[in-house]
């Protein structure tokens, strides 16, 4: 049999592939541990081999042209049965190693993931993770993370969106900022009362509060001299601070309110949640620390969402 196709060719292709896959090729160069000028030469040697283009490329972002789409989904399924038949002689995984990078809100990095960090180090002690905590929606392929956890899908289709769990909201204060004053009975009642704002960075406005029936999407304005920004966890200090009344997942402040030190009021006008979703790559060029990551966090959590449904609160 005539060889037709050479190493060079073949890495060629499997850049090409990861960087249709992906959408960028600084994810692709991130994900093959090579540089992006590497996966542009990759793809340029395909171009000129084959007399088309593949890509239409803008300073912020590539897309497929009709013939790439074409050659992209015939090599995408010869190399899948490169991987299947490897896999199927050798029955062997490579060991997770190297560098894990995972972006996340600050709530539910310290109160979800961090805690959890220790133990998926000792199960792979060849994994270095660098977490990275911020509310502030990252760009996943230019910054050059594995993951991220955000709440809510984005509309980048090269990205699996896979929930890790719907977390229940709830309004708190200090017993002594109640006394002093008033316990609100409805939401119509905060318009009375300190409620600590938070600033979304997307888009410079307070994060409105959210019930049950108060209004058509459930979400409310609310009032107050304190203003947060940057980090939301700050609106919990104040809130312990005997501030005034703060919106926050009930994971945070479980604690707090289980020893007394901060008192659940509207409960009844509460009960809602909001997502926290997993975002990375594809399942196909997922490398063995970033699947065996999403595998470990997607089994701890299950565990976490299994014991809080046993509690009686």
């Amino acid at each position: 049999m005539q060889r037709k196709f050479d190493d060079l060719l073949l890495g060629s292709i499997e850049l090409f592939c990861l960087a249709a896959e992906l959408g960028s090729f600084t994810l692709a160069a991130n994900a093959a541990s090579v540089t992006p000028a590497a996966v542009s030469r990759s793809v340029a040697r395909l171009e000129e081999r084959l007399g088309v283009r593949l890509f239409v490329r803008t300073t912020r972002q590539i897309r497929l042209t009709d013939p790439g789409r074409r050659y992209f989904e015939q090599c995408r399924l010869a190399l899948s049965q490169l991987v299947d038949a490897e896999r199927e002689v050798t029955g062997e995984q490579s060991t997770p190693a190297g560098v894990l990078r995972i972006s996340m809100p600050t709530p539910y990095g310290h109160y979800r993931v961090l805690p959890l960090l220790p133990a998926f180090r000792e199960r792979y002690p060849q994994v270095q993770v660098e977490a990275h905590l911020s509310n502030r929606n990252i760009d996943f392929a230019d910054e050059g993370f594995d993951l991220a956890i955000r709440g809510r899908a984005p509309a980048d289709s090269s990205l699996v969106a896979r929930k890790l769990e719907d977390a229940e909201l709830v309004v708190v204060a200090t017993p002594g900022y109640l006394k002093r004053a008033g316990v609100p009975k409805t939401v119509a009642d905060l318009q009375a009362h300190e409620c600590i704002q938070f600033e979304l960075p997307s888009s410079g406005r307070n994060l409105a509060w959210t019930f049950e029936g108060s209004s058509e999407d459930g979400d409310v304005l609310t009032n107050g001299s304190y203003g947060t920004s940057g980090d939301a966890l700050a609106g919990v200090t104040l809130a312990r601070a005997g501030a005034g009344l703060f919106q926050t997942y009930r994971f945070v402040v479980e604690n707090d309110l289980r020893e007394g030190r901060l008192v659940e009021v509207l409960h009844d006008a509460g009960r809602r949640t909001r997502p926290f979703i997993l975002l990375y790559p594809h399942a196909r060029y997922l490398t063995s620390r970033v699947r065996a990551f999403v595998d470990f966090l997607v089994e701890q959590l299950l565990t976490v969402a299994v014991s809080a449904s046993r509690d009686p609160r």
